[in-house]
């Protein structure tokens, strides 16, 4: 009889939204974002991106390709890929399900 092999847990999902403002409505539905005062009183909102429940990595716009001389000068622009992407580990929020995506060779994932 053959031994099944044990094959380790899919990675992902991962989170592609429209565009950074879907992802940033996202994350504020979600409670992940806070506003910060700084020591003039200057408000900003930040991303509240580590807890000891959820883990948030921004990868933001994702790029293929492209090439640059020695001067830093592009010779072909890189292809930017659809979306604005999103690694999340944690209980999943509601309604992130329709951005669940799960690429064959994810860009940056999880060590």
């Amino acid at each position: 009889m053959e031994e099944e092999l044990q094959l380790p847990p899919p990675i992902g999902p991962f989170f592609r939204f429209p565009d950074e403002n879907a992802w940033l409505t996202a994350a504020r539905a979600a409670g992940f974002m806070t506003t910060v005062t700084d020591e003039e009183g200057n408000e900003t909102e930040q991303l509240k991106a580590y807890t000891h429940h959820y883990a948030i990595d921004v990868v933001g716009f994702i790029t293929r390709g492209g090439e640059w001389d020695e001067e830093g000068n592009v010779i072909t622009e890189p292809e930017t890929l659809d979306g604005f992407h999103v690694n999340y580990a944690g209980e999943l929020p509601e309604g992130w399900e329709q951005y669940a995506v799960y690429p064959n060779n994810p860009t940056r994932k999880w060590a």
